[in-house]
C-alpha cells in the first residue's frame, strides 16, 4: 500500500529536496505541500494524506498552533513535526497537542522513511537525540502534577479493563504489534481497542493517549 505524504515548510529549497528524497523511496508517494498555515489547512482537508510532515517554526504560526485545526480536517492523519528546534517545551507541546511523533530536520533520509511507516503503523515517532528530553519533561510534568483526581479517576473508569491493559501498554511506549503479542490478541484489535479509547478520553493521537496515561503515572 502506498502512504500518501504531505509536506508543510515554508522553505520551498527544503520541501523541494524532501520531495526528491521521498519520491525515491518505495511506497512513498507526496502528493503535496504547502508553505503556510492558510494553505496547509487548505490542501490537508482536499488531499487527506496518511502523513504530514510539519515544521515547526513558520511566518506568522507555529506548527503545534495549526496541529487543533489540522486534526480537525483531517482526524485519520498522523501528523510528524519535522524541526531543527530541540527546545523540550516544544517537543511536549507538540505531543500533547496531538502530534504522532517529533524527529529533527538532521535525521537520515533513511530514517525518515522508516518512521513514517512506523507512525502510519500506529506508533509514535520521535528522534533518539530528543528521547531523553522527552523523559525529563514527563518526569517534571508528573513530578509536579497533583496527585491523580476524582475526575481523572472518573475517565479512566470509562474504559474496560482490556482498554485500561492497552492504556498502560501504549503510555509504556509499545507499537499496535508489541501490544497484540503481549495481551494474546489480533493486531487489528489493537486499532479498535486503541479507536475505543481516544474516543472514551475526548483525545485525538495515541501519543495523546500516552502522555495522559504517563501523567496519570499509569505508565
Amino acid at each position: 500500500m502506498t502512504i500518501r505524504v504531505m509536506v508543510v515548510d515554508d522553505h520551498s529549497l527544503f520541501r523541494r529536496g524532501l520531495t526528491a528524497l521521498l519520491t525515491h523511496e518505495p511506497g512513498l508517494e507526496v502528493v503535496g505541500e504547502a508553505a503556510d498555515g492558510v494553505e496547509a489547512l487548505r490542501r490537508v482537508k482536499e488531499l487527506q494524506p496518511a502523513v504530514v510532515l510539519l515544521d515547526n517554526h513558520m511566518p506568522g504560526v507555529r506548527g503545534v498552533d495549526l496541529l487543533p485545526g489540522l486534526l480537525e480536517v483531517a482526524p485519520e492523519t498522523q501528523f510528524i513535526m519535522l524541526t531543527v528546534s530541540e527546545d523540550e517545551e516544544d517537543l511536549a507541546a507538540a505531543l500533547r497537542a496531538g502530534a504522532a511523533g517529533y524527529l529533527l530536520k538532521t535525521i537520515d533520509g533513511q530514517d525518515l522513511a522508516a518512521a513514517i511507516r512506523r507512525a502510519v503503523g500506529g506508533e509514535s515517532v520521535v528522534s533518539a537525540e530528543m528521547t531523553h528530553k522527552l523523559v525529563r519533561a514527563f518526569k517534571a510534568s508528573t513530578a509536579a502534577a497533583p496527585p491523580p483526581s476524582a475526575a481523572s479517576a472518573a475517565e479512566e473508569s470509562l474504559l474496560s479493563p482490556r482498554e485500561q491493559e492497552l492504556l498502560r501498554e501504549i503510555a509504556r511506549g509499545a507499537s499496535n504489534k508489541e501490544i497484540a503479542r503481549t495481551l494474546g490478541i489480533a493486531e487489528t484489535t489493537v486499532k479498535i481497542h486503541v479507536q475505543h479509547i481516544l474516543r472514551k478520553l475526548n483525545l485525538s493521537s495515541r501519543v495523546q493517549v500516552a502522555v495522559w496515561a504517563s501523567e496519570r503515572g499509569l505508565g
